[in-house]
C-alpha cells in the first residue's frame, strides 16, 4: 500500500534530528582543532621535553591543576576581578569619544583643530604611555584605566568618523526637508545610520583595550592578570602563567562574544552584523 504525502513528510521529518542537535554538533565540531592541539601538547611536555624544559612548558594537565589551585585560594578571580574592573572603567570614560566622532565628521571647523593633535597622538602606542603615566598617576588603578582608555578611544573614533561620513547623504536631505531641526537630525539620523560602524569601533577598542591592560599591570599594577603572571615569573611558576594566559584568552572571547550579540540584538537591520 503506498505512503500518501503526508505521511511521507511525516517520515522526512521524523527522520532529521532535532535543531538543537544540529546546534550542539556543530560547536563540538568546533572544538576539534583545540583538543588536537591539546593532545599533541600533552604528548609532547610527558613524552618528549626533559624534566628541566618540561618546568619551562607543563602539560595541560598541570596547567588545569594549577588553575583549581587559583581558583581555590580566590587568587584567579580576585586578580580577574581587578582587570575586568579596569576594562569597565575605562570603557565608560572612552565612549567620549562617539560625540568627538560625530562632531568631527559633522562640523569641518571642529575636525580641522581636532584632527591634527589626534593623528599625532594617535600613532603613539599605548605602551609607550606606560613610563609617563606611572609618572602621573603612580601604580595602582588609575595609570593602568589611562593605558586602557588610550587603547579604546581611538577604534571607537575612527569608526564613529567613518559611519557618519559613510551615511547616505539622501538621507539627511529628506531630513531636513521635511523641517527637522540639527539636533534631531544628529540623533535621529546619524548617530542611528553609524551605529554598525559604531559597534564595529567598540569591538575592536575593547580588545586593544584589553591587550593593552595586561600589558600595563606587568609592570604597574599590584593586582590583576598582568600581575599575576608576572609575580608568577618571579617564582617560576610557568604553571600559573598559562593559567593567567589561557584566562586572558577566554575573558576576551567572551567580551568579543557579548559585543557581537549585543550588536545583533541592537541592530538587527544591519547588513554588518548578519551572520
Amino acid at each position: 500500500m503506498e505512503m500518501t504525502g503526508i505521511s511521507k513528510r511525516a517520515t522526512l521529518g521524523a527522520a532529521k534530528p532535532p535543531a538543537p542537535l544540529v546546534r550542539f554538533a556543530r560547536r563540538l565540531r568546533r572544538l576539534i582543532l583545540l583538543t588536537g592541539l591539546l593532545v599533541l601538547w600533552q604528548c609532547i611536555s610527558v613524552y618528549v621535553l626533559s624534566d628541566t624544559t618540561r618546568t619551562l612548558l607543563p602539560p595541560p594537565t598541570a596547567m588545569f591543576a594549577a588553575a583549581w589551585e587559583l581558583i581555590r585560594s580566590g587568587d584567579l578571580l580576585r586578580n580577574l576581578e581587578d582587570s575586568v574592573r579596569r576594562e569597565l572603567v575605562a570603557f565608560v570614560w572612552a565612549t567620549i569619544a562617539i560625540p568627538i566622532g560625530i562632531a568631527m565628521s559633522w562640523w569641518p571647523m571642529v575636525e580641522e583643530q581636532l584632527d591634527p593633535v589626534l593623528e599625532i597622538l594617535r600613532p603613539v602606542p599605548p605602551l609607550a604611555w606606560i613610563p609617563l603615566s606611572i609618572l602621573w598617576f603612580g601604580i595602582g588603578d588609575t595609570q593602568n584605566q589611562f593605558i586602557i582608555f588610550l587603547g579604546i578611544f581611538f577604534p571607537i573614533l575612527l569608526n564613529t568618523i567613518a559611519g557618519v561620513k559613510g551615511i547616505e547623504p539622501n538621507l539627511i536631505r529628506a531630513a531636513r526637508c521635511l523641517g527637522a531641526p540639527e539636533w534631531k537630525i544628529l540623533w535621529r539620523v546619524a548617530l542611528r545610520a553609524a551605529l554598525p560602524q559604531i559597534m564595529t569601533g567598540i569591538r575592536i577598542g575593547l580588545g586593544v583595550g584589553w591587550m593593552a591592560l595586561v600589558a600595563a599591570e606587568l609592570v604597574g599594577a599590584i593586582s590583576g592578570l598582568g600581575f599575576m603572571i608576572n609575580d608568577a615569573r618571579t617564582v617560576l611558576r610557568t604553571d600559573y602563567i598559562l593559567v593567567g594566559m589561557v584566562t586572558i584568552g577566554l575573558v576576551g572571547l567572551l567580551m568579543d562574544r557579548v559585543i557581537q550579540l549585543v550588536t545583533r540584538r541592537l541592530l538587527p537591520w544591519s547588513r554588518a552584523v548578519a551572520k
